[in-house]
């Protein structure tokens, strides 16, 4: 990928995390680390002997190395070969797996977000797959020290899906298009 795509992506990214993620308040405790420039956005276009795993064992090791009020958190995108939501639910929990094998669930732990995004149980139009609809495929690195420290400071975290749900049965559906311009209709 060259970088003109690569900024472009990112730019594009940046611009959902800024107005559907932080917009909508749908992670509250996404504003912080946002003010405070503490989100890295990083593309994975490496070339094919470089998989993946590599990729995501490098953030890990950049947040791991990194302290917490410097870098917080990373949004891992993943711009091609990544388009099948159903291949990319294999990645997810490929991801989770590495995470596991390494001992490091509980210190991190892997959210995902989609273009075609879609929660099962559910009909590919229903707005609660917006929630998890990104302009690209995402893995979306947390630490836990993150997410434990909201939570102490009182974050009711329970309430949050329910909320989100709720906040996007009320867009309209022009602000649905506004928001999610880079989904196909």
């Amino acid at each position: 990928m060259n970088p003109a795509t690569t900024t472009g992506v990112i730019a594009q990214t940046k611009h959902w995390f800024e107005t559907v993620v932080l917009g909508l308040n749908l992670c509250p405790f996404a504003h912080a680390p946002a003010k405070h420039n503490r989100i890295r956005f990083a593309v994975f276009d490496e070339p094919e002997e470089l998989g993946l795993m590599e990729v995501l064992s490098d953030e890990v090791g950049r947040l791991q190395n990194t302290p917490i009020d410097e870098l917080e958190t990373t949004l891992l995108i993943l711009p091609e070969g990544f388009e099948d939501f159903y291949f990319y639910t294999v990645t997810v929990q490929q991801a989770d797996s590495w995470l596991n094998k390494k001992g490091l669930q509980g210190e991190y732990q892997v959210a995902h977000f989609h273009p075609d995004y879609q929660f099962s149980d559910t009909d590919y139009d229903e707005r609660s797959n917006f929630t998890n609809r990104s302009p690209y495929p995402i893995l979306h690195l947390l630490r836990e020290q993150s997410l434990s420290t909201a939570i102490d400071n009182g974050a009711d975290t329970e309430s949050i899906p329910a909320r989100n749900i709720a906040r996007m049965e009320n867009l309209t559906e022009q602000e649905i298009a506004k928001l999610f311009d880079y989904l196909p209709r």
